[in-house]
Order: C-alpha cells, then structure tokens, then sequence
C-alpha cells in the first residue's frame, strides 16, 4: 500500500475543500466535478463506497494541480 492509498470519498472531498474547491455538477453516473475558482481547475471524483484506489486519486490529484505531499499533510 502506497502512501495514498485507504482515503474514502468523504475525506478526499473534505481535503479538497480545504484547498478550495467546491461541488460544481453531477456528471455522468456516480462521478462529480469539482472547481478552485482561485486556481480555474477542474477535477473530477467518482463517489464510490470504500477506499479510493491509489491511482484514482493521484489522477485526482494530477487534475487539481495539488502534491500529493501537500494533500497529506493538509489538516
């Protein structure tokens, strides 16, 4: 197991709130887009049950144009 490896949806979510982002639209199925007015990013996050797998999230985290260093450590 990597080091992002065991965050649920929930957290991620309220980890890329911190960093600014909000719910802009549903998208197709279980999937949302979320927007950082500040930064004009878009990143999109499947809202499955369980653990996010490790490369979903860094394809998230790609998307946001956050470290994942940065969102670890993000309280």
């Amino acid at each position: 197991m990597g080091k992002l490896s065991g965050y649920t949806y929930r957290e991620i979510i309220n980890k890329l709130k911190l960093f600014g982002f909000s719910f802009y639209r549903q998208a197709a199925g279980s999937h949302e887009i979320w927007y950082n007015e500040k930064t004009n990013r878009y990143t999109t996050i499947p809202n499955h049950r369980g653990d996010m797998p490790e490369g979903t999230l860094r394809s998230i985290l790609k998307q946001a144009g956050i470290e994942p260093e940065d969102f670890i450590s993000k309280k």
